[in-house]
């Protein structure tokens, strides 16, 4: 992959992944709550990381054969998740389901890395212990 490739694929990711928080913090009231959402589920409620994963493919226009490869690409060096394959699937949305799937997890640890940074940092309410 070129170095630009490379750059637009981490800006790509990064956008992703500050987006996607910022969504799942205010509907699970925090990211203390949004990260153990996410650890609990992927798809649960207030969650649904596939499609938010399904948006981003659309907005960054991925939905298709050079999409996914640029994804591929970009990934070339991770392991493949578990995949299911559809009979009569067409090569191209293989190509793609396979290239949401990798990039889902990574977007998963990313963003878990950035719920964790966020959680560090909220308040949490004292029991009983006043000082």
């Amino acid at each position: 992959m070129e170095l630009y490739e490379r750059q637009q694929f981490d800006f790509l990711l990064q956008e992703a992944v500050e987006r996607y928080v910022q969504r799942v913090e205010q509907r699970n009231q925090g990211a203390l709550l949004a990260l153990d959402r996410l650890r609990q589920d992927r798809e649960g409620e207030g969650v649904w990381m596939s499609q938010f994963v399904d948006a981003i493919f659309e907005d960054f226009l991925l939905t298709n054969i050079a999409g996914a490869g640029f994804v591929m690409r970009a990934l070339a060096s991770r392991r493949v998740p578990e995949l299911s394959s559809r009979p009569g699937q067409t090569v191209e949305q293989f190509v793609i389901s396979s290239a949401k799937a990798v990039f889902s997890e990574l977007f998963y640890q990313k963003t878990e890395e950035c719920l964790e940074q966020h959680a560090s940092f909220e308040v949490v309410a004292a029991g009983t212990d006043e000082v």
